[in-house]
């Protein structure tokens, strides 16, 4: 299948605003990044090691399995008490699976009718079970963060998405599986053993950032659907740094594309996105038009954690990556749309987007693209920009917009 010269120009457009992005970002001087641990060390299992879980997996999406004290090292100085927990939830193969993550409660007793909760779909991390987010500490800006939302009265449920720190591979970028950890984790937590003065709320929303912001939308598009029957009350969503449209670019890709040079970052994310859709779509066979370059940096991909990656890549050229272009491979197209689509209509409640105009791991374009989509649609949106803001900055940028938002989506 070919591209159409709409696709083409959506997608170098989107790759020309991040090489522009690049000396804008460098010309002043922007808060230092934040990734979402704080350094990949040895993971912290809490004593939960399921890595190599064979044992049953029940059939009902959202069934806890387990739940343990989060190690005092991983957990929230905001949070009053900290879980790991286990919980069954759908992979990408349409299978049920096991998935984990980290419940974190707030101080204090909670309201009459229990705190509400909120759903973190955490960005990127790497694919290998050793990139996990409930094994490592949060880095300082998610410390922040979801501190933040501690202190407001929410708890907050943070899944790891399924196959991070379990059986299978984590599906980077498929919204719609980690929709299903995002929904599950969600509805897990309300089985949770809690101290007598602990309760959560049926009320939650999402929040999400990165890859978790598209995570965070599909989610919210699904979160009715996935839960129908739990007894659930979802209000909203907060997506900051949102990749969307994107699969107009690397469906693009090949030996003449992307045109320019990507930074380590970007490198890495397409790294992740393919190894990604090789392992759920594997009768597409892409490694037929990769190089040895490229098979090289799908095996990178699957086995090392983002802030190793986008060291290793770079300077490196994803053009090498390929013998010949993606789309050369029939249904190519159609199966890159279903695996990464950003969904931008059929939600049922509000959303905010927040994004950062120094972007260059997600180039505005990405966001405001969606956006202008999400109003065509007749979607109810609100969009808020950060001027001075880059991918990471942007989260902590947004907060005074975003909290008075979900209080009141949230009453």
């Amino acid at each position: 299948m070919r591209a159409t010269p709409s696709f083409r120009r959506r997608g170098l457009a989107l790759l020309s605003a991040a090489a522009i992005a690049l000396p804008l970002t460098t010309a002043v001087a922007t808060p230092a990044r934040a990734d979402d641990v704080v350094s990949i060390g040895i993971p912290d299992w809490s004593g939960l090691n399921v890595t190599d879980y064979a044992g049953p997996i029940p059939a009902k999406a959202g069934t806890l399995m387990a739940q343990v004290p989060l190690s005092p090292s991983l957990t929230l100085p905001a949070a009053s008490t900290a879980y790991r927990v286990q919980f069954s939830s759908e992979n990408q193969h349409g299978k049920m699976a096991t998935s984990t993550g980290a419940v974190f409660l707030p101080k204090g007793k909670a309201p009459k009718g229990g705190w509400p909760v909120i759903s973190w779909a955490h960005g990127t991390v790497g694919m290998d079970d050793e990139c996990t987010p409930s094994a490592h500490p949060r880095s300082e800006r998610d410390v922040t963060y979801l501190g933040h939302w501690l202190d407001q009265g929410y708890a907050v449920v943070a899944a790891d998405y399924v196959g991070l720190g379990t059986p299978g591979v984590m599906a980077y970028l498929n919204g719609k599986t980690a929709a299903h950890s995002i929904v599950d984790i969600t509805v897990a937590a309300q089985q949770l053993q809690l101290p007598a003065d602990a309760r959560l709320a049926k009320r939650w929303a999402i929040i999400g950032q990165s890859q978790g912001a598209a995570a965070a939308l599909n989610g919210a598009r699904y979160a009715t659907e996935f839960s129908r029957g739990r007894g659930l009350d979802y209000r909203g969503v907060v997506a900051t740094g949102i990749p969307a449209n994107l699969e107009n670019l690397y469906q693009l890709m090949g030996p003449a594309v992307p045109p320019v040079a990507l930074p380590g970052s970007l490198n890495a994310y397409t790294a992740y996105i393919l190894a990604g859709l090789n392992n759920t779509r594997p009768d597409l066979k892409l490694t037929r038009v990769m190089t040895p370059t490229g098979k090289k940096r799908l095996a990178q991909g699957l086995s090392t954690c983002y802030p190793i990656l986008k060291k290793e890549l770079a300077g490196d050229d994803v053009k090498t990556w390929f013998n010949a272009p993606l789309m050369s491979i029939p249904g190519l197209s159609t199966a890159m749309r279903q695996y990464m689509l950003t969904p931008y209509r059929g939600y049922d409640r509000p959303i905010f987007l927040g994004q950062g105009l120094r972007d260059v791991d997600v180039p505005a374009p990405s966001a405001l693209s969606l956006y202008a989509q999400m109003k065509a649609n007749n979607q109810p949106v609100t969009l808020h920009v950060y001027p001075e803001d880059d991918h990471s900055s942007a989260v902590l940028a947004s907060m005074p917009d975003s909290t008075p938002w979900l209080a009141r989506i949230l009453r």
